[in-house]
């Protein structure tokens, strides 16, 4: 039993603290300002966004919305839902690039993959094998989704940076943000979840078959003797 919380019990801690993870980055832009996907810096040429003409300096993508920082210090922000879509302006407004919504449809996975997360957390407190069993599928379901939701801000961080660097007259730095490699750790964080309940599981149906095995041959070796 103690070689069995030993595997039990790191498994709920990954599984709790990914889904504190993905619960945050899921929320994201425009509520939590510091957790987006992709960011852009602009250095010169400074572009502008939509139809707002004040030259801004920064743009960040997130779960369900893009904000701008303007020279000025304000801040802006697309209307949040999911599939949202970006343009921004050279300095001259004479060209421009659109983040279409088809880029940003695949951050909605993160919220799912979230629940799925919760759905496994919860299941982990069980004591019973089978309860056990479906927390450690939950889990592996859970980091498959995180896997795709990962791929998917692969994806979008790879053509912001190649639209961005369209842009004429612009300068740019195109970085991954906290929120793209926190999505990363809470895959690992639950496929080590899922291999954990599942050791765990492994070991308790170990144990309950060795408990048996003695139990039979005492009962046994106690009905030959009563027999003698």
């Amino acid at each position: 039993m103690a070689i069995s919380r030993a595997f039990h019990i790191p498994g709920i801690l990954f599984l709790f603290v990914s889904f504190v993870l993905l619960f945050l980055v899921s929320i994201g832009l425009p509520f939590l300002t510091a957790l987006d996907f992709v960011r852009v810096h602009f250095k010169n040429g400074l572009p502008t966004v939509g139809s707002d003409t004040t030259a801004i300096n920064q743009i960040r993508l997130g779960t369900w919305a893009a904000c701008w920082y303007e020279t000025d210090g304000d801040r802006g922000c697309s209307a949040a839902h999911n599939a949202y879509a970006t343009t921004i302006y050279d300095a001259q407004r004479q060209g421009f690039v659109h983040i279409a919504p088809s880029w940003t449809r695949g951050l909605a996975i993160h919220p799912v993959a979230t629940a799925v997360t919760l759905v496994a957390l919860v299941l982990s407190f069980s004591t019973h094998v089978t309860a056990r069993l479906l927390a450690s599928l939950a889990a592996f379901l859970a980091a498959f989704l995180t896997l795709v939701a990962f791929l998917c801000d692969i994806a979008l961080y790879a053509w912001v940076k190649h639209q961005v660097g369209k842009l004429s007259n612009v300068g740019s730095n195109t970085d991954t943000a906290p929120g793209f490699w926190i999505t990363f750790v809470c895959f690992l964080l639950l496929t080590f979840a899922g291999c954990t309940v599942c050791f765990g599981r492994r070991r308790d149906r170990l144990d309950g078959a060795t408990t048996y095995s003695y139990s039979w041959r005492d009962r046994f070796r106690i009905g030959r003797k009563s027999a003698v």
